[in-house]
């Protein structure tokens, strides 16, 4: 590991130096850096923990006038080790998942092969649109943690959601009309440069309450110049026009919310030979406690702010 780590640092160098590095820079998945997750992960993240129940709270706000705000609350089933759920049942004892990707980012996954030593259970799964042929051909890898945790690092956001934060932690008032609306789509317009995204989100944002609605921009000016910075910042940390980095160039398969994620194999169209298809029972990764509730009952059930909070910290 050292040795090939050593490789890479140094043709990373050659091509800072010679300004040759590519545009996008490919994550480690698509140009196979990866180490192993037992050299890597599982230094300290041992599959056979159990990690048991966690609870998930997705605060969103709509594109209405109001920005109304609705809760989704989701008990995921990690698991973990021969506890099941969802990592016991991928990297569990005995499991060994392989996979067959028709892609650099490995976002299409046409091929499956599940194996239990402990069950003797052997499947394999074809996606309904694949060809057996060029399936054959394809690049196949051992099942491991970054396949779904593909982005521990720097994670990208996707627009709708990184707004959604800013105005869950007050960042961003919620109470300006039309906030979430026009936030979404100035951070989403194509900007040629940082400079010109620096200069037309703030303004375009303090326009769009001078035109639409000139009392408020005037008693709440303050707030508007403050949620223009803000979402610069978060346009900042996802998009770098001169790296040709945008918004959905880096994928996060964690989940399937905002990209395909477990979808690439949760689809209810691989199957093997049988017509057994890979499952895509909703139960089988989470119970849903509430969807998109804007009363936020399920809140004041759970006990509110404080108990919410100590389970968004676990």
């Amino acid at each position: 590991m050292g040795e090939r780590s050593g490789v890479n640092v140094q043709n990373a160098s050659l091509g800072v130096i010679m300004n040759s590095y590519p545009r996008p820079i490919e994550s480690a998945m698509e140009s196979n850096r990866l180490v192993s997750s037992s050299e890597a992960c599982e230094q300290c993240h041992s599959r056979e923990n159990a990690i048991g129940e966690r609870l998930r709270v997705i605060t969103k706000f709509n594109d209405d006038e109001a920005s109304t705000r609705n809760e989704t609350v989701l008990m995921m089933l990690v698991g973990g080790g021969s506890f099941g759920g969802i990592h016991g049942a991928h990297l569990g004892p005995g499991v060994h998942i392989r996979y067959a990707a028709a892609d650099k980012k490995r976002q299409a996954i046409p091929w499956i092969e599940y194996r239990n030593q402990r069950t003797g259970a052997a499947r394999t799964y074809l996606a309904s649109d694949a060809k057996p042929d060029s399936v054959s051909t394809m690049p196949r890898y051992d099942m491991q943690c970054v396949d779904c945790h593909n982005r521990p690092a720097h994670a990208f956001e996707v627009p709708d959601r990184a707004v959604d934060q800013a105005m869950a932690s007050g960042q961003v008032p919620s109470g300006l009309p039309f906030i979430k609306k026009t936030a979404v789509e100035l951070i989403k317009a194509e900007y040629k440069t940082d400079a010109e995204a620096a200069q037309k989100i703030p303004v375009g944002l303090a326009g769009f309450y001078e035109q639409k609605y000139p009392e408020i921009s005037v008693k709440r000016a303050a707030d508007i110049q403050t949620a223009g910075q803000v979402l610069l910042a978060i346009y900042r940390r996802n998009v770098f026009p001169d790296l040709k980095v945008a918004w959905g160039t880096y994928p996060n398969n964690l989940g399937h919310a905002d990209y395909p994620g477990c979808f690439r194999c949760h689809d209810d169209s691989h199957a093997t030979s049988g017509k057994k298809t890979i499952t895509q029972d909703c139960g089988a990764c989470h119970q849903a406690l509430a969807v998109e509730e804007t009363s936020r009952g399920i809140l004041k059930t759970l006990g509110t702010s404080d108990r919410v909070a100590a389970f968004q910290k676990q």
